[in-house]
C-alpha cells in the first residue's frame, strides 16, 4: 500500500544575497494567549499573503521572507502581536466578476510561533493556524502588500471520528510513527502537537494538507462547513488512490 504525501518545509524559497550578518533567533512568546475563538461576523483588516498553498487551521507553515513587502508585515506581526492571512495566489480571478479578485476569498490566519533572522533582507519564520476567514474586500497598498476586510469563520467544534472512519485516523497515526522510526525528529513533522487522531477536524485537516490533492480540492476541502463531511472526501480520495495504484 503506498500513499503520496507531501510533507512542506520551505513553502516560499528565498535568495542568498552574499551578504553575512550576526543571527538573531526569536521565539514568540504567549502565542496560546493570541489563540481565542473568533468573533463571528466581526469585520476587521487583516495583511494577505497569497502563496500556492493551502493550510488549515491548527497547521504548520514554514516560509522564508525576503520581499519587502512581507518583511514589513512580518515585522509588523511580530511586533504587535498579530496574524497575517494565507490565501491562495490565482491571477486569473481578477478577471471574473464573481471574485475580481487575484486570490481565493477565504483563506486561514496565522500567528508567527518563530522567527529567525539569519542575514539581511531574509527572515525564516514558522507560523501556525488559527482559524479560516472570508474576505469582503481587499485593497493593494502601494508597497504591493493586500489588506483585506474580513470575518472570521469560526473553527470547527470537536467530532468524535465515527466508527466506519476510524481507519483514516489510524493511517494518520501510523504516517506519524513511522517517520518518527525512520528518524525524523518530531521537531521536523508537518504536524504541530497536540496530535487529535479521535477528532474529524484535525485528522480531516491533516489528510487535506498531506495529499496530493490539486489546489483547487485542497480549497475546496478548506471551504467546507462540516469536518465530517471533509473526513468522508478524505476517505474516499485515499481510496480512489489506492484503487489506482492496484490497477
Amino acid at each position: 500500500m503506498q500513499i503520496v504525501v507531501y510533507l512542506h518545509t520551505n513553502s516560499h524559497q528565498g535568495y542568498d544575497n552574499g551578504t553575512s550578518n550576526y543571527m538573531v533567533k526569536i521565539r514568540v512568546s504567549k502565542v496560546s494567549a493570541c489563540i481565542t475563538q473568533p468573533h463571528v461576523m466581526t469585520l476587521y483588516s487583516l495583511p494577505l499573503f497569497p502563496l500556492n498553498i493551502v493550510i488549515f487551521p491548527d497547521g504548520l507553515l514554514p516560509l522564508r521572507i525576503f520581499e519587502t513587502r512581507y518583511l514589513d508585515m512580518v515585522s509588523a506581526c511580530l511586533r504587535n502581536q498579530t496574524p497575517f492571512g494565507l490565501v491562495v495566489h490565482r491571477p486569473e480571478f481578477a478577471n471574473e466578476t464573481r471574485n475580481a479578485l487575484p486570490f481565493t476569498r477565504v483563506g486561514t490566519t496565522f500567528m508567527i510561533m518563530e522567527a529567525d533572522v539569519t542575514q539581511v533582507g531574509l527572515m525564516n519564520i514558522v507560523c501556525r493556524g488559527i482559524n479560516r476567514f472570508r474576505i469582503h474586500s481587499a485593497r493593494q497598498q502601494a508597497g504591493g502588500l493586500w489588506l483585506g476586510d474580513v470575518e472570521d469563520i469560526a473553527n470547527d467544534l470537536e467530532l468524535n471520528i465515527p466508527d466506519d472512519l476510524k481507519n483514516i485516523a489510524e493511517m494518520l497515526r501510523q504516517l506519524v510513527e513511522s517517520l518518527l522510526e525512520q528518524g525524523m525528529e518530531e521537531s521536523k513533522l508537518p504536524f504541530v502537537k497536540p496530535y487529535k487522531f479521535e477528532d474529524c477536524s484535525w485528522v480531516s485537516n491533516r489528510w487535506c494538507e498531506i495529499l496530493a490533492m490539486s489546489l483547487q480540492e485542497k480549497q475546496r476541502m478548506l471551504e467546507l462547513d462540516s469536518p465530517l463531511v471533509r473526513l468522508e472526501l478524505v476517505q474516499d480520495w485515499i481510496s480512489d488512490d489506492l484503487d489506482q495504484g492496484h490497477s
